[in-house]
């Protein structure tokens, strides 16, 4: 990446606030493959919703068995023996009725065996429901790490600019998990909240609808209080994720540039640094944890208070005679059922406030659109690429991003500065060019708008006659063989180095390439050869067995057009001599763009190109820019002195 794009890097820009139900409605498409799974999930949870209701009637039946009672629960069953009527409760307590006598030994049993086979049946129901819904929140999570993915391989290197790589990874894993809770735990608990609480006051209001209505008076204040403490959970998540990623981001950065930090001897300031970072992390989790102490403390009080007014008013009820104390047993082991989903109310309003959080930070992926839009595929007998490659008046600047009002900002002076100014040039199929000048003077930029890495303006930038922005993607890109400047390596072997970007290379293929490349002779040396592991990034490697291992990788794609940005200046004069001769043939087959600061480099070319400042200078062959006296021939003199020296 040149000067120029660096600079004109701006951070990421403050996003609005925006409320969690607005974040996790992005969701709502990823479900949608999984819509009949789902229903037959929150099926299988209503049924146990159902289901769980018949154990505290059945223990307040037994408890009514056990004093002697005559009528098991008479406020809910005294209409079911008159009528006949009830619905549900007719059907259900029927059968249990008929079997019902006073402390009988027969009625325990059978009673006893019917409650063990109920939570038999509700435990079964559960495994499905958290089997069904957790599966589907994992295969929505694939879905979702995939398109990430898929989006992040779209977007062009000023995106990259923009957010460094921990900060990304961050989003693509810790941010993924929350936004999965959400999807799994977090639908889960909310559903089975839901069915719990309208399940138990359906029944406890057939038992007392006085005492239920009482216990239920404090439901307003705690849904005040789950309100008031999502909202404080949800800023204080987004600050707690955002400062995660600012951990990542150091970690990955320390761990990929350890030889430059232990070079430098800058182990404690990195350190510190971290440590720095580390402890505003812990300071917001802590803040975190200060808002669940109060939070949870302020739900079990309220829960406390009303389970203690169901044993005061339920007892004297009890001893009024208008309420067994099966009845009362029931009622209490109800507002055991009731506390549940109230306390799930605040882990599920922790999951989808930390979810809603999260969902809006990889929202912030999702919603970033690529500068380069891609062509639609032309008919199969359109001609394919060919090597002519020409600029027109072209100017370019790098673009800069957008603040949160929309507007166009730049981080420095200077950001807005054209980077090539005037590129006026034609490169002939099959020919060779090179492009020489100072650092910084756009040779770079040039070979990346030639690859489409950066949108060149319309009309300016034509490859086989045709305009740049007409050729899809894919087929651009195929047919070109580029080496930039960082000679990237994966964390994968030799071969499977050289071989990336070909779809069956064969051993062949692989090995002409390195003996193209010079860079055979290495390998051969690794006891592994082909197969030996480079490391991350290819630490393993040299400098230059790294630059020859990318050259082959490009030469193994028999590119139409060739793209050398730099890619002997980690090799010695005689390699770099050795690879020209084995390139001569592969160069004549193929438009060659070939960028150096080495005359030796560029000096049998068939066009050299000098810029200065983004525009072209100078423009002939090796002899005429000699004969010209100006900065190429300075450029050599030099360099022969150098040379000179260096020999002696």
């Amino acid at each position: 990446m040149s000067a120029a794009a660096q600079s004109a890097a701006t951070t990421k820009p403050q996003q609005k606030k925006v409320k969690a139900w607005a974040e996790l409605r992005r969701l709502i498409p990823y479900l949608r493959p999984y819509k009949g799974t789902t229903a037959f999930g929150l099926f299988t949870l209503l049924l146990m919703g159902l289901i769980g209701a018949f154990p505290p009637l059945i223990i307040g039946i037994i408890t009514d068995c056990l004093t002697g009672a005559a009528e098991p629960m008479p406020n809910l069953t005294a209409a079911t023996r008159a009528t006949g009527a009830g619905g549900l409760w007719h059907s259900v307590l029927s059968p249990i009725l008929h079997l019902y006598h006073p402390d009988s030994r027969h009625t325990l049993e059978v009673l006893c065996s019917l409650l063990v086979g109920v939570v038999v049946l509700k435990g079964i129901f559960s495994f499905a429901s958290r089997w069904l819904l957790i599966s589907i929140s994992r295969d929505i999570e694939f879905d979702l790490r995939n398109e990430l993915l898929a989006h992040l391989v779209r977007m062009e290197p000023e995106f990259y600019v923009r957010n460094r790589t921990g900060e990304l990874m961050s989003r693509c894993t810790n941010d993924l998990s929350a936004v999965r809770m959400v999807l799994g735990p977090g639908i889960m608990y909310s559903a089975n909240t839901i069915v719990g609480m309208a399940v138990a006051i359906a029944v406890m209001l057939k038992l007392s609808p006085v005492l239920t209505l009482e216990v239920l008076s404090p439901v307003p204040v705690v849904f005040v209080v789950v309100r008031y403490f999502g909202t404080v959970i949800h800023d204080l998540q987004a600050k707690i994720q955002a400062m995660l990623a600012t951990l990542s981001a150091k970690a990955q950065e320390n761990l990929a540039g350890i030889r430059v930090v232990r070079a430098y001897g800058q182990e404690a300031a990195e350190m510190r640094s971290f440590d720095e970072a580390n402890r505003q992390y812990v300071g917001q989790n802590i803040r975190m944890i200060r808002a669940w102490s109060m939070f949870f403390p302020a739900l079990t009080t309220i829960i406390g208070f009303s389970i203690l007014f169901v044993l005061w008013e339920g007892s004297r009820m009890v001893i009024q005679g208008r309420m067994s104390l099966g009845a009362l047993t029931a009622f209490y082991f109800f507002v055991g059922l009731l506390v549940f989903p109230m306390v799930a109310l605040g882990f599920v309003t922790n999951i989808f406030q930390r979810g809603a959080a999260s969902m809006g930070r990889l929202n912030y992926i999702l919603d970033a659109k690529p500068g380069i839009r891609d062509a639609k595929p032309q008919p199969t007998e359109e001609p394919a690429i060919l090597g002519e490659i020409e600029f027109r008046d072209l100017t370019f600047t790098y673009p800069t991003t957008r603040s949160g009002n929309g507007t166009q900002r730049a981080e420095s002076a200077g950001a807005n500065e054209p980077v090539l100014r005037n590129i006026n040039l034609q490169i002939p199929a099959g020919s060779t060019v090179a492009i020489v000048g100072p650092t910084g003077s756009g040779k770079t930029t040039l070979a990346a708008l030639i690859a489409r890495l950066w949108e060149a303006p319309p009309d300016t930038l034509f490859i086989g006659g045709r305009s740049i922005r007409e050729w899809p993607l894919e087929e651009l890109r195929r047919a070109i063989g580029f080496v930039p400047q960082d000679a990237f390596l994966f964390s994968e072997t030799i071969r499977e180095n050289i071989a990336f970007g070909v779809d069956m290379p064969t051993t062949n293929a692989v090995e002409d390439a390195a003996q193209i490349a010079s860079v055979s002779g290495d390998i051969s040396d690794f006891p592994l050869r082909y197969e030996t592991l480079v490391g991350e990034r290819g630490i393993t490697l040299s400098g230059g067995q790294k630059q020859r291992t990318t050259l082959a990788r490009a030469l193994i794609r028999d590119p139409q057009i060739l793209i050398l940005d730099d890619a002997f200046s980690s090799v010695d004069t005689d390699t770099e001599e050795k690879i020209l001769q084995g390139l001569e043939d592969v160069m004549k087959r193929r438009t060659t763009v070939l960028i150096s600061h080495r005359c030796s480099t560029v000096r049998d070319a068939e066009q050299i190109i000098v810029l200065h400042d983004g525009q072209i200078i100078e423009r002939g062959t090796h002899e005429e820019l000699i004969g010209v006296g100006g900065y190429y021939a300075e450029l050599y003199q030099k360099q022969l002195l150098e040379e000179e020296l260096a020999r002696e």
